[in-house]
């Protein structure tokens, strides 16, 4: 692999789960980090550290975290969304609308908001840069139970798919990627749920 060496990278949703063990490894490689959660993300800030509570959903938030990654470490090289939600799981029947717009605002909006602040910084310093987002198993197979969390992520291989021929010209390369099951917290909520509202082949082939 390429020296990642003073390359900066932003991880969202680094607080626990995938994003907090991404930013351990990249920190063990030497990159610079730029870590924002709803939590305290998993580490401390310093030299090559800025880490920031920021719920992905605000979008003045968003714009201002990106602003300060730049001012504080320049060219930022990879951005990754990963910042996400499972629940509600149950049957669309029983789905609120305050539940559906609250999932959709955080695995989905909130996405668009920090794919919007790295192509808007890559236009402003120029250069490449690489933009992935966390998608799933779920973004190309229905499941019972899981109706927030599937179209969140098929919305996130469209976006994704957008966002790449848009700003190919302009040095982006955008991927979604869906890492399989990883037995994080979020899987652990995920076996909790009872058969009879979420079905066998999910727990093992979703996310």
């Amino acid at each position: 692999m390429k020296n990642l060496e003073g390359r900066t990278a932003v991880i969202t949703g680094a607080s626990r789960g995938l994003g907090a063990a991404l930013a351990e490894h990249f920190a063990a490689r030497g990159m610079r980090l730029a870590l924002c959660s709803r939590r305290d993300p998993v580490l401390a800030p310093g030299d090559d550290v800025l880490a920031e509570c920021v719920d992905v959903r605000d979008e003045k938030a968003v714009g201002e975290f990106a602003l300060h990654v730049e001012e504080r470490f320049g060219q930022i090289d990879l951005w990754i969304n990963n910042a996400g939600v499972l629940e509600p799981i149950k049957p669309l029947r029983d789905l609120t609308l305050d539940e559906f717009r609250d999932h959709i605002d955080i695995n989905l909006t909130g996405l668009f908001l920090c794919t919007r602040a790295y192509v808007q910084h890559l236009r402003r310093r120029g250069g490449e840069g690489v933009l992935i987002n966390i998608s799933s198993g779920a973004a190309w197979h229905g499941y019972a139970g899981w109706t927030a969390y599937c179209a969140g992520k098929a919305a996130v291989e469209r976006l994704t798919e957008c966002v790449q021929l848009e700003e190919e010209a302009n040095g982006l390369r955008a991927h979604a990627v869906a890492p399989g099951v990883v037995d994080t917290d979020m899987q652990v909520q995920h076996r909790a749920v009872p058969t009879d509202v979420l079905r066998d082949p999910a727990r093992s082939r979703a996310t």
